[in-house]
This record gives structure tokens, sequence and C-alpha cells, in this order.
């Protein structure tokens, strides 16, 4: 997904990692919630994957198959405003899908039904930042949509507060952690809509590091 260069790769690997965490939050088949929480990340990603892959054929159907990364600031300066902010707005909800937006989070707290490794790898890899990596990607084009950057930014810091105000009512360690990727989330997603596309991508690798290992000491303490 990370090295994909056109939309149609970038679609296939998007929903092979979509199915990779349906997989991973259900290990634990065998437990009610852990399948009812499978099947809840599932659907509500699939809500993304559709907005993703209208994005992907709009673009496909309006420039002739031209679906490349590279080609996206020509897309962005051509003279079709109505076409840019359909796909503009859709690729904004395929990532707040992903990426566990407001008001679609509600899906990644629950996913700590997964085995504590699996929540240290989710957090951490493109699992749930794949929105945020998608907003950098196809930023060229986004940025020319008129108040999508500004939405972007509202959105990302709404979601940043009130995951960060839900994490002080929890006493479960996992979910605290899970409402901190939540925020952290919506602050990568305000960087974007500031235009911060360096900031937003050095946080989304930053945050990996520290959130894999915060995740894997609380698995240390649960078992303990």
């Amino acid at each position: 997904l990370l090295v994909s260069s056109n939309l149609v790769q970038f679609y296939l690997f998007w929903e092979l990692m979509g199915a990779a965490s349906y997989l991973l939050i259900g290990f634990w088949w065998k437990k009610e919630s852990a399948r009812r929480a499978a099947v809840q990340a599932f659907l509500t990603n699939r809500l993304g994957d559709f907005a993703l892959m209208l994005a992907a054929l709009t673009l496909a159907a309006r420039f002739y198959g031209g679906t490349d990364f590279a080609d996206l600031p020509d897309m962005a300066a051509a003279p079709s405003p109505a076409t840019k902010a359909f796909v503009g707005w859709l690729f904004f909800a395929a990532a707040a899908a992903k990426s566990a937006q407001f008001p679609l989070y509600f899906w990644l707290p629950d996913a700590m039904e997964g085995p504590t490794p699996v929540s240290a790898l989710m957090h951490a890899a493109t699992m749930v930042t794949a929105g945020i990596f998608l907003l950098t990607r196809t930023w060229p084009l986004l940025s020319q949509v008129s108040g999508l950057p500004e939405a972007i930014a509202v959105v990302g810091a709404a979601t940043s507060i009130f995951a960060a105000v839900i994490a002080c009512t929890r006493k479960d360690l996992k979910r605290i952690l899970a409402y901190s990727t939540v925020s952290h989330l919506g602050l990568m997603a305000l960087a974007v809509g500031l235009g911060q596309i360096s900031a937003a991508v050095f946080h989304l690798v930053t945050h990996g590091f520290f959130k894999a290992a915060l995740f894997l000491c609380a698995g240390g303490i649960a078992h303990a």
C-alpha cells in the first residue's frame, strides 16, 4: 500500500489490509465480543472502501483511465470543479472510516478484543493510519477543493479533543490507549487540513513507534 503508484494498486492493498484487520480482531473467534468487534470493524471499513472505489472509478472515467498519483496535480488543474469536489469528499470519507475520524471512530476502541500484539500492530502500522496516508497522497487534489481542507481540519480537531476526553473516563489500559490512537489520528488529520503534510507524516511515523511500545507494555502489565 505504501509503495503503490496508482489508485488501483492502492485500493487492492487497502482491501487486503481491511480483510487482515477483520481476521486479526476476530482472532479469538470463540468469544462473542471478539466476533462482534471484528464484524463491526469490517462493516465500518466497507463504507470507506466503497468511497475509495467510487473515487478511483470516477477519476478513471473522467481522465481516461488515469489513476496515477503522479497525475493528481494535472487532474487538480483540470477545469472540472464538480468532479474534483466529488472525488475529494469521497477521499475524505474513505480516510475518515479507515482512520477512525468522527463520527466513524467507534470501531477502533472495540477492536481491542484482539490479542495485545495485534493491537500493537494495528495501532502502530498502516492498519489505522492508511486513511491519513491517503489524504497526504491525494493532497494535490484535495487542496483544490473549496472548503475541504477546512473540513478535514475541523473534523480532525474535534476527533482529537473528543477522543482525549473519552480516554480520561476509561479505566481499561488498552481501551485508554485505543482512544489515544483516535486522538492522535485526529491530530494528523488536523495537520493535513492545515496543509502541513510533512508534519502529518512525521507524526504518523513517530506515533507508530511509541504506540507499539505502549501496547506491548500494556500487554505485559495485563499478563502480570
